[in-house]
C-alpha cells in the first residue's frame, strides 16, 4: 500500500505456510457458531460500556497517526484490565519497531536514491536518472518490475507521483528537448520523508503543499 495509507493502518503480515507446519482448517459449518457466540459476547460487553470507551483517553506509547490508529484498541485493552493493557502496548511497540527496521517502503528508498543520484545537479534527464538508479548494485532498481527488466521511466513516474513529483520537458545543452526531473520538485518530499539526507538550505526550508 502507499505509505500515506499504510501509516494509518494496522498491518497484519500474512505468511505462506511452511513445509511441515500444521494448522487447523477453518470449516464454516463447524466453526462459525463458536465465532458468532464470541462476537455476541464482545458486542454485549462493549455496548454496555460504550460511553466509558468513547470518553477514554488512554496513555499511548506512540504518537501522531500511529496513536490515532491504535487508540481504540488500547482503550479496549485498558477497559479489559488484567494483562491486556501491558500486552497491547508491547504489541504496538514491537510492530512499530518491525516496520521501522524493514525496507518495506520502496518509495522512500527511491527518494533517498534519487537524492544521491542528483548530487549537486539541478536537473537530470529521466534516462540519466534511471541509469544512475539502476547502476547501484545495492539498490533494487536494476531488476525492478514483474519480469526483472529494471526500473522504467513509466514506473519511476508512478512511484514519484505519490509525492507530486513529475518530470518536465527541458532544453539541455547538447541534448535538445528531453524529459527531465528538476531538483527543486523533490525538495518537499526529501524534507518530509528523508530529512537525514537534507543538508541544502533550499531543501530544508519552505512550506509544502497545503501547509501554512
Amino acid at each position: 500500500m502507499p505509505d500515506t495509507i499504510e501509516d494509518r493502518a494496522i498491518v497484519v503480515q500474512m505468511r505462506r505456510r511452511a513445509p511441515g507446519e500444521q494448522v487447523a482448517p477453518y470449516r464454516h459449518r463447524r466453526d462459525r457458531p463458536r465465532l458468532q457466540k464470541l462476537a455476541e459476547r464482545l458486542h454485549s460487553w462493549l455496548r454496555n460500556d460504550l460511553s466509558v470507551l468513547e470518553a477514554a483517553e488512554p496513555v499511548m506509547p506512540v504518537e501522531d497517526r500511529a496513536a490515532d490508529t491504535w487508540e481504540p484498541l488500547i482503550a479496549i485493552a485498558d477497559h479489559a484490565g488484567g494483562h491486556w493493557p501491558e500486552r497491547a502496548r508491547q504489541a504496538i511497540l514491537a510492530l512499530q519497531e518491525d516496520s521501522a527496521g524493514d525496507d518495506r517502503s520502496e518509495r522512500i528508498r527511491l527518494l533517498a536514491d534519487c537524492h544521491a543520484a542528483f548530487g549537486d545537479e539541478q536537473a537530470l534527464p529521466t534516462m540519466r536518472l534511471l541509469q544512475q538508479l539502476r547502476a547501484d548494485p545495492e539498490a533494487p532498481w536494476a531488476d525492478y518490475g514483474p519480469r526483472g527488466e529494471g526500473l522504467t521511466a513509466m514506473r519511476l513516474g508512478k512511484l514519484l507521483a505519490e509525492y507530486d513529483i513529475q518530470s518536465t520537458q527541458m532544453r539541455l545543452p547538447g541534448l535538445g528537448k528531453v524529459r527531465c526531473y528538476q531538483r527543486d520538485v523533490f525538495g518537499d518530499a526529501w524534507r518530509r520523508y528523508t530529512p537525514d539526507l537534507v543538508t541544502d538550505s533550499a531543501e530544508q526550508g519552505g512550506a509544502g503543499p497545503g501547509e501554512a
